[in-house]
């Protein structure tokens, strides 16, 4: 890894922080900076870990941070080169806000809206909540703490024989009218209990986002934060644009 941006720096954030530390020093682990984002400048992390060369604090808004962070990164072309997200269990779906400031951005004129998902994707627990994110699981019991979510579930001594990005991927091809995407921003265990994805995957998002609305045509882009098991989803909706000169110009490149 490069650089880890770890969101929050509360029980979870401190939590991750040290898990990395621990990796890197076992030798299980190798990344340039810790980066731990928080808006208080007391956060436990800060209280609770020892200084390390290594691991830095930004006293931020996440929304704030990430407009910063993500709007000058650019897709890796190395692994050494690639940096990750550790997200908090209990976050905001941020990377699809930070989508939807790039659209209003991207396609000025036109409209940009968030839509609910129409239907789920056929687990057990399935949840419309604040601003129309659909929080979906697979499990109807109480997960282990910090689980990686193996082949062999801890909850139920079982194979596990679901995948999220499986089912968001088939959810996106059943709706109609057709969406784009799924934009997946997949969390997947890394190292000693600590879940992170890739920029590359949020930068991906970003570029299905600017195809979507390429045509000038009204589009839906169908975006999920998910790991294994569990997944928040939603729908961004870019508006027609009243003539083909907007939509030429209301254009950026994905790098811009």
């Amino acid at each position: 890894m490069r650089d880890v941006v770890i969101v929050g720096g509360g029980c979870y954030g401190s939590f991750y922080a040290g898990q990395l530390a621990k990796a890197k020093t076992r030798g299980l682990a190798d990344y340039r900076t810790v980066i731990v984002v928080d808006r208080d400048s007391r956060c436990r992390a800060r209280r609770d870990l020892p200084e390390s060369v290594d691991r830095r604090y930004v006293e931020q808004e996440w929304n704030g941070f990430f407009d910063e962070f993500l709007g000058g990164a650019h897709a890796a072309t190395e692994a050494a080169e690639r940096d990750y997200i550790v997200p908090s269990p209990h976050m905001p779906h941020l990377m699809f806000d930070w989508l939807v400031r790039r659209a209003r951005d991207r396609f000025a004129g036109r409209t940009v809206d968030v839509t609910a998902v129409p239907e789920g994707v056929g687990s057990p627990y399935d949840r419309v909540g604040r601003g129309g994110t659909r929080f979906v699981s697979f499990a109807d019991w109480i997960c282990p703490t910090h689980c990686v979510e193996p082949a062999q579930c801890p909850a139920i001594g079982a194979p596990r024989t679901w995948e999220m990005a499986e089912a968001v991927s088939a959810l996106a091809r059943r709706l109609r009218p057709p969406v784009h995407g799924p934009a997946l921003f997949v969390c997947r265990h890394h190292v000693f209990g600590v879940g992170t994805f890739s920029v590359d995957s949020v930068l991906e998002g970003d570029r299905i986002l600017e195809q979507a609305g390429r045509s000038g045509e009204e589009s839906r882009v169908l975006v999920g934060t998910i790991s294994s098991c569990h997944g928040a989803l939603s729908m961004l909706k870019i508006g027609p644009a009243s003539g083909r000169g907007i939509a030429d110009n209301g254009l950026l490149t994905a790098d811009s």
